[in-house]
């Protein structure tokens, strides 16, 4: 998915930026390891800890206060701080739980993806209507995999509003 994701970046001239609590750093790391990734990885945010995600990515406090890290509508701040902070086309987020223990009444396994785009923001779950399953390591993994999914179909997406506009010209 990381190629795929790089092919369609860098083919649409298009960054990359990611703020990642749960992952730490492992989606940028996973996008990084694809050859001619610079092209279009701008950097990202690891905001592990909650007072992080306000002061380097701008998640409003009272935000925080209302919604907690694990949230959709803290994800969707998230990646749109991502976007802004590393000047980058598309922010992308990743928060959630994963283990071994709950946390703050939310269950292992609940990760939350946002996506900003130069026209929206948005947020979905990461193992769509279920929990992720598995170990801490494979919660983490799965997550990263449905970053780059969610990503790479926006790309898709875009592009293909974008190519439907020229075509309307």
């Amino acid at each position: 998915m990381e190629r795929e994701l790089v092919r369609l970046a860098t083919g649409a001239g298009v960054t990359l930026a990611f703020c990642e609590s749960l992952t730490a750093g492992l989606a940028a790391a996973t996008v990084a390891r694809v050859p001619g990734a610079s092209a279009v990885l701008r950097g990202g945010l690891v905001t592990y800890a909650t007072d992080l995600k306000e002061t380097l990515a701008g998640v409003p406090q009272d935000l925080l206060a209302q919604h907690g890290p694990v949230n959709p509508e803290t994800a969707r701040a998230m990646a749109e701080g991502a976007r802004r902070t590393c000047r980058a086309d598309y922010g992308v987020s990743l928060t959630g739980v994963a283990g071994p223990d709950p946390q703050d009444g939310h269950p292992v396994g609940e990760v939350w993806i946002g996506v900003a785009t130069p026209a929206r923001s948005f947020a979905a779950p990461a193992g769509g209507s279920a929990l992720l399953q598995g170990s801490r390591q494979e919660i983490r993994s799965a997550a990263v995999d449905a970053a780059l999914r969610i990503l790479v179909d926006t790309l898709r997406e875009d592009l293909s509003a974008r190519d439907g506009n020229k075509s309307e010209t």
